[in-house]
């Protein structure tokens, strides 16, 4: 449900349902349907039934949220630069993210951008964009990295700046945003930030090899490590905003 308590974990039939849609979904990119994970916290952030009102992912890729939240009773437009294949219960518009946005025929209730302004030209521009696109009540749900998280310090300080094929260095970010600047990106572009939620580390994306109930178990106290100092701890920030 919207707006509940920063870090609340889903329900088990909630987390049961993402698991099932997960597996529904084939793709490089995988849905996240941990406890913990981006994936999980970007949904519970959005109201559990949609009533048909309208949302657009933006960056939906194969459409892993979209075809979640489209469950739930969303009216959802994916948006993305190219076409996902396959049977799909959402509608889709191709679009260019680092140019002008295409018509899409109206206002929207809920906008989520999953791992996306970073890899974009001129954040800051898309927001603006994204903001003329929100109904007066509307809400922004985004995941955000956190390039002040310690590891990326911890590599900065020895002077490193690793290119990684996911992750805080992913090859393909071209901005990289502590909190502070994310909360002054989204203030420029009109945008208040009502709500935050942050993850640990993905440890089993990480360390895929490793005993799953070990990394659970750290993969909690990273979360909580994140919940008790954001700044230094959070891996990505998944915020909502009006």
């Amino acid at each position: 449900m919207y707006g509940g308590r920063t870090g609340r974990l889903p329900s088990a039939p909630e987390f049961a349902d993402n698991r099932r849609l997960a597996a529904l979904v084939s793709s490089p990119y995988q849905f996240k349907a941990g406890p913990y994970s981006s994936h999980t916290l970007v949904l519970d952030s959005l109201p559990a039934e949609g009533h048909g009102r309208r949302l657009l992912d933006v960056g939906c890729a194969v459409g892993y949220l979209a075809e979640v939240l489209a469950t739930r009773g969303f009216r959802v437009t994916g948006m993305d630069r190219c076409e996902p294949a396959g049977d799909r219960s959402f509608d889709f518009v191709e679009a260019n993210l680092d140019g002008r946005l295409p018509p899409l025929g109206g206002r929207f209730a809920f906008i989520v951008c999953a791992d996306v302004l970073e890899h974009l030209c001129d954040p800051l521009g898309f927001l603006q964009q994204l903001r003329i696109l929100l109904e007066p009540d509307g809400k922004l749900v985004a995941s955000l990295p956190n390039s002040g998280h310690a590891y990326f310090r911890w590599n900065v300080l020895l002077g490193r700046f690793p290119a990684h094929d996911r992750g805080l260095f992913d090859r393909t970010h071209l901005h990289f945003y502590t909190w502070d600047g994310w909360v002054d990106l989204f203030r420029a572009a009109g945008f208040r930030i009502k709500d935050v939620k942050v993850t640990g580390v993905p440890l089993a994306l990480a360390l895929p090899g490793w005993n799953a109930r070990c990394t659970g178990f750290l993969e909690r106290i990273l979360f909580d490590l994140a919940r008790a100092w954001k700044k230094m701890f959070a891996y990505q920030f998944i915020v909502t905003a009006e």
